[in-house]
């Protein structure tokens, strides 16, 4: 599918170096964008960009650092031009019980998750808002609207984030600014094959559900591709999304049996 409104534009994304992140670069690319890639994963940067070439700049940014993410939007708007579209995809896992997940774990999971898409969507709507101009995704997760057993930080902190994104879509929506979310199920990424290594099971398991833990199947059968979660981030990117805003876009298979 071709997209309008992403040639000779620049991008911003966030959790670059791998999985949707990267999927996230290469679509965007392909379209004609000059992306602005973040990450803390040197080697998976540097490979990226080797293989895309020109129109990719790097950068070792961590998203929980509020000064790194301004001072890296602020130096690719004053090297390349204004930000007009950018998707923040990084993020990290906590899997345990509530009762053993210490302080620094629920910080670090918040630090990425919430805090990071907070600190990128406001370096961007500071600057978007006097261009009256601009579209921002974040990738959140099915997580944030059905309680996990074993995820309460990974969930509570892609609700947070979920919220934040439409209050966010809400303020900049009288600007002609853009917000929207993309909530991905079961993806074909490392953070999740992690969570069943050594499990020959693992996916079976996920595929079909666990009624003991709460947790439903996937109905299509399969789970999704990092190419399948970048589709619909570029899609709510583009112009063909155009009347778009502050929406929920769940892309998982039909798991969370959302309405």
């Amino acid at each position: 599918m071709a997209f309008d409104g992403i040639d000779g534009k620049i991008a911003l994304v966030t959790g670059a170096a791998a999985g949707i992140g990267a999927a996230v670069v290469r679509l965007l690319h392909a379209h004609g964008a000059s992306v602005a890639a973040i990450d803390i994963d040197e080697n998976g940067l540097a490979e990226l960009a080797a293989e895309l070439g020109d129109r990719v700049r790097t950068g070792l940014v961590d998203v929980s650092n509020s000064a790194a993410v301004d001072a890296f939007v602020a130096q690719v708007e004053q090297d390349w031009g204004p930000i007009e579209l950018a998707a923040s995809v990084a993020g990290v896992l906590a899997i345990d019980d509530v009762v053993n997940t210490t302080d620094e774990e629920w910080r670090r999971v918040f630090g990425v998750n919430t805090h990071g898409v907070f600190h990128v969507g406001r370096a961007l709507a500071t600057r978007m808002t006097p261009r009256k101009r601009g579209s921002i995704v974040v990738v959140s997760s099915n997580a944030a609207g059905v309680p996990r057993q074993r995820m309460a930080a990974y969930a509570a902190s892609k609700a947070a984030a979920t919220m934040f994104t439409r209050c966010l879509g809400l303020e900049l929506a009288p600007h002609g600014i853009r917000c929207n979310i993309v909530a991905p199920g079961s993806t074909r990424t490392a953070m999740q094959t992690g969570m069943w290594a050594g499990d020959p099971e693992g996916e079976q398991r996920i595929l079909q559900g666990a009624p003991e833990a709460y947790r439903t199947g996937i109905p299509l059968g399969k789970l999704a591709t990092p190419e399948d979660i970048a589709n619909a981030v570029v899609f709510l990117l583009s112009d063909q999304a155009g009347h778009v805003t502050m929406a929920d876009l769940f892309v998982d298979g039909g798991a969370t049996l959302c309405v």
